[in-house]
């Protein structure tokens, strides 16, 4: 290379060299490192879930590990008894897990919550219950005057294979009832029956199987269980 191309490529270089001194010095003299003045604080910008007193008792059932089944239809709350039961069970025989060391919520909402009823009102209201999901005993081929996913004998007539929900619930399991589906239960019954619909809503909720806990409305429990760490199987 020539001389005078040399001194022209080192005047090139030099006059970058000044100006991206002259960048760095503005960054550092404005106060911040230049990573910070390019990407900001990450702890800032991360986004947490709102908490909210109506969701802790998410926090309160015990176990080590959590999860949570949706469930819309009878069919998919026998699968969610069914599937609960094969996650007890492998997290026992798999990992020396008792049950009582986890957090399983079965969600019932829309044409599975009135399956959340004792008996009682399933022999009561059975008719209006069956009714609104067009669900019928399949013992019976009519509506049934039990909760029959609490009772035994049924089998592969019912999706839970014979799992039945009170043996989720003595396996420490809790049920998240939609409200909303509750309150829809209610004027369904009135309307048959002739009788006040909110009159029906608090009867129901005096009469719903242990470990159940009203929520809101089933999908946002869906949400809320999730924003509180647990797992989440849609049983469809």
């Amino acid at each position: 290379m020539k001389e005078r191309d040399l001194k022209l490529a080192r005047r090139s270089f030099l006059s970058k060299a000044g100006v991206g001194a002259a960048a760095l010095g503005a960054a550092i003299g404005a106060g911040g490192s230049p990573v910070r003045a390019q990407s900001g604080s990450p702890d800032a910008a991360r986004w947490q879930p709102a908490r909210h007193a109506t969701d802790d008792w998410f926090d309160q059932v015990p176990g080590k590990h959590r999860f949570f089944f949706d469930t819309i239809s009878p069919a998919s709350l026998g699968q969610a008894i069914f599937f609960a039961n094969n996650y007890t069970t492998a997290n026992r025989t798999g990992y020396g897990l008792e049950p009582s060391e986890l957090a399983i919520v079965i969600c019932v909402r829309h044409h599975s919550t009135g399956f959340a009823f004792s008996d009682a009102m399933w022999a009561k209201y059975g008719k209006p219950l069956s009714d609104r999901i067009s669900f019928t005993d399949p013992k019976t081929n009519t509506a049934p005057i039990v909760n029959v996913f609490q009772a035994s004998g049924y089998g592969a007539a019912l999706t839970n294979s014979g799992v039945t929900l009170d043996s989720f619930i003595k396996r420490g399991g809790h049920l998240a009832v939609c409200q909303l589906s509750m309150r829809a239960n209610s004027r369904a019954i009135a309307s048959q029956t002739g009788g006040k619909a909110e009159e029906i809503y608090e009867e129901l909720a005096a009469h719903l199987v242990p470990n159940s806990h009203i929520v809101p409305a089933g999908i946002v429990a869906v949400n809320r269980a999730q924003e509180r760490g647990y797992s989440f199987s849609y049983t469809g």
